[in-house]
C-alpha cells in the first residue's frame, strides 16, 4: 500500500481508498465497487468526516432491532470485507449474528477471497459458500437473488450495508426487517431499508458492538425502537449535508 503522510489533511480517507484499491487486485473487490467507494467517500465529506448524532440514534435501533429478532444475518460483500472484516467478525461473534457472503457481481474466485480474508480474524462458520444450501429469492434479478437457506433466505432481520436498491426493495417484499449502513440519505435502499445508518462502515461496527451490548432486556430494545422514526434520521442527515458550506 502507498505510503500516505500522517500529516496530509485526508490521511485516513486516503488509505482507505487503498484498501479498497488493494482489495480489487486480490479479487475481493469488484471493478464497480471502486466507483460505489468514491460515490460514499464523497458523502463522507460532505458530513464531515464524522459520526453525527442521527447516526447514533439509528445505531442504537440497528442494535436494538438485531436484540429482539428471531433469525438475524449479516450480509457481507467485497467493499465490506475489505474496509472493516476484523470489527465486523468480531460484532458477529459478540453479538451471534452470522454473516453470509452475497454478491452483486458473484463469481467463485471472489467468493473465496473473500472468505480468505474473513479467515484471519477467526470468524466461525461463513454461509453463502455451499451450493448445497443456495436458495432463490425470485423478486431480486441480479446474481443476489443467491441466498443461503440458514441465512437471508430464512432470516427475519437483514444487516445490508453498502447496498444496492433492488435487492433491499427484493427483502422487503419477502417480510424482512432491513438495517443498512449508507452515507447517501437519498439512496432507494436509505428510503426503503427501516434503519438507516446514514456513516461510513468503518466507524459504524465499533459503535454497533458496544450499543448491542448494553441492551440488557427486551423492553429496553423496544422502547428503542418504538421512538425511532427513520424518516426523521434521513431528514437530519439531508440537514448536515445541505449546510455544509454554509459558513454564515
Amino acid at each position: 500500500m502507498i505510503d500516505i503522510p500522517d500529516d496530509h489533511p485526508r490521511a485516513e480517507s486516503l488509505r482507505t481508498r487503498h484498501k479498497i484499491i488493494d482489495g480489487m487486485h486480490k479479487k475481493i473487490v469488484a471493478e464497480a465497487g471502486l466507483i460505489a467507494h468514491g460515490r460514499g467517500e464523497a458523502f463522507d465529506y460532505l458530513i464531515g468526516e464524522k459520526t453525527h448524532d442521527f447516526a447514533i440514534k439509528a445505531i442504537k435501533a440497528a442494535a436494538a432491532m438485531f436484540y429482539l429478532a428471531e433469525l438475524p444475518i449479516i450480509s457481507v460483500n467485497g467493499n465490506v470485507a475489505v474496509l472493516c472484516p476484523k470489527e465486523m467478525v468480531r460484532f458477529s461473534k459478540e453479538a451471534g449474528i452470522a454473516m453470509e457472503i452475497n454478491l452483486f457481481y458473484r463469481s467463485d474466485d471472489r467468493i473465496d477471497a473473500i472468505k480468505n480474508e474473513l479467515d484471519k480474524y477467526d470468524p466461525g462458520l461463513i454461509l453463502g459458500i455451499d451450493k448445497e444450501h443456495s436458495r432463490m429469492i425470485d423478486e431480486i434479478s441480479s446474481l443476489r437473488r443467491v441466498v443461503d437457506k440458514r441465512g437471508i433466505y430464512s432470516a427475519d432481520v437483514v444487516f445490508v450495508p453498502l447496498e444496492d436498491g433492488d435487492r433491499t426493495i427484493g427483502l422487503k417484499k419477502n417480510n424482512k426487517k432491513i438495517i443498512t449502513v449508507d452515507l447517501n440519505p437519498m439512496s432507494r435502499t436509505s428510503i426503503t431499508a427501516d434503519i438507516t445508518i446514514v456513516d461510513n462502515i468503518i466507524r459504524v461496527f465499533p459503535l454497533l458492538e458496544k450499543e448491542f451490548l448494553a441492551i440488557n432486556s427486551k423492553q429496553q430494545a423496544s422502547n428503542i425502537l418504538d421512538n425511532y422514526d427513520n424518516d426523521s434520521v434521513l431528514k437530519d442527515a439531508l440537514k448536515v449535508i445541505s449546510s455544509y458550506w454554509d459558513t454564515s
